[in-house]
């Protein structure tokens, strides 16, 4: 793996794209180090549902690290990939340049018009990872009855996010322990936070604009709620969708699958 602390991506001239997805990649394991195995149950079940050449909305899809590997099991699926973050779209418009099969978008999910920017009025599956938990649950609810409307009919859509149960307490408090007690092995180890991933963006010669704009949109984090599953679960059945039930969760996390 390229150190950028040292020699990153664009230093050099070209670019090195590839570089920048692993080490987001690593940086977002920091938190997540079940984040691949929830990658392989959602795609589990976009092929149970939908079949082997789905088209695909990639919802918040960031670097584009879902479109990836849906592409890379699925070679005959085609993605569209919306978020709003300039920094990270500008890595996934690097990744995805030379690939057809790939539609990126830049818009707001929280302004209703989003939807009018999409190649597609229908899609096979929308899936998303620890994402939504940006939003508040007003703009979320808004957000899940929009996506009602753009799953087609026995299609899925697949929501990956921090659902903490707070009827738990204890459990949480000890999770929460371990997990921190992890981390700071890790960085001690030399792997890198999130604030560490975005100061090496920031001194990026192609990174630095797109970063300082991202900063101007959501600051150092957006304010956004974390409802457990089960109001999920309710609010999506409220908004259109017949089935819905986790397909996957950790004590902090769960994979909700919602059917059309």
């Amino acid at each position: 793996m390229t150190d950028l602390r040292t020699d990153g991506p664009g230093a050099t001239g070209g670019t090195d794209w590839n570089a920048w997805q692993e080490s987001w990649d690593r940086q977002q394991e920091w938190y997540l180090p079940d984040r691949e195995e929830r990658f392989r149950v959602m795609l589990d079940m976009v092929e149970a549902l939908v079949g082997t050449a789905p088209r695909v909305l990639d919802l918040a899809c960031g670097t584009g690290s879902i479109t990836a590997r849906l592409l890379r099991r699925f070679p005959h699926a085609t993605s569209t990939g919306v978020d709003l973050d300039p920094a990270l779209l500008t890595i996934a418009r690097g990744t995805f340049a030379d690939d057809d099969r790939v539609t990126l978008v830049e818009a707001d999910l929280t302004e209703p018009e989003w939807t009018a920017r999409l190649p597609h009025d229908a899609y096979d599956a929308v899936v998303t990872a620890t994402a939504l938990h940006w939003l508040r649950r007003e703009p979320l609810t808004e957000l899940y009855g929009r996506l009602a409307g753009l799953v087609r009919p026995g299609g899925v859509f697949l929501n990956a996010d921090h659902m903490p149960d707070d009827t738990t307490p204890r459990v949480n408090a000890a999770e929460s322990a371990l997990r921190a007690a992890r981390r700071e092995r890790a960085v001690r180890d030399g792997a890198l936070d999130w604030d560490q991933w975005w100061e090496l963006a920031a001194a990026d010669p192609v990174l630095a604009g797109p970063t300082a704009r991202r900063f101007e949109i959501y600051g150092s984090h957006a304010d956004g709620e974390m409802p457990p599953a089960a109001w999920h679960a309710r609010v999506l059945r409220e908004q259109g969708f017949a089935e819905v039930r986790p397909v996957w969760c950790s004590p902090a996390d769960t994979l909700l699958l919602a059917l059309r």
